[in-house]
């Protein structure tokens, strides 16, 4: 099942709990909490959203501005961006009535550790 708006990953363990795929065997705990982390961005939707905030000169990026670009509705932008916000790879900072969002490196790079050979 993938994830939705109504699941939450712990991204902050799978900073600390994993030991590099390649480098040993995964406990079940450990593949489970990896695969939930892929699985957000395993959405083409989902990933060219993160690429398109992380492209950002200034780091951040209005979540308006993010509608145009993906050629997707208000309401499937945000449901996406509250997914990769649950899944800690984005933070958001509300504006007035704007929210404004920028990329988790450290989520990344745990994510990327983890691949690691």
């Amino acid at each position: 099942m993938l994830p939705d708006a109504s699941t939450s990953v712990n991204m902050f363990s799978v900073d600390l709990c994993c030991e590099p795929v390649l480098a040993s065997v995964l406990s079940e705990d450990d593949a489970d909490e990896l695969a939930a982390a892929f699985k957000v961005l395993a959405d083409p939707v989902r990933l060219r959203l993160l690429s398109l905030i992380a492209a950002q000169s200034g780091g951040e990026v209005c979540a308006c501005e993010l509608v145009e670009p993906l050629g997707r509705s208000q309401p499937t932008v945000s449901h996406h961006l509250k997914v990769l916000h649950e899944a800690g790879l984005v933070d958001r900072e509300k504006r007035g009535s704007w929210v404004f969002y920028r990329v988790v490196p450290e989520r990344l790079a745990g994510l990327r550790d983890a691949l690691a050979g």
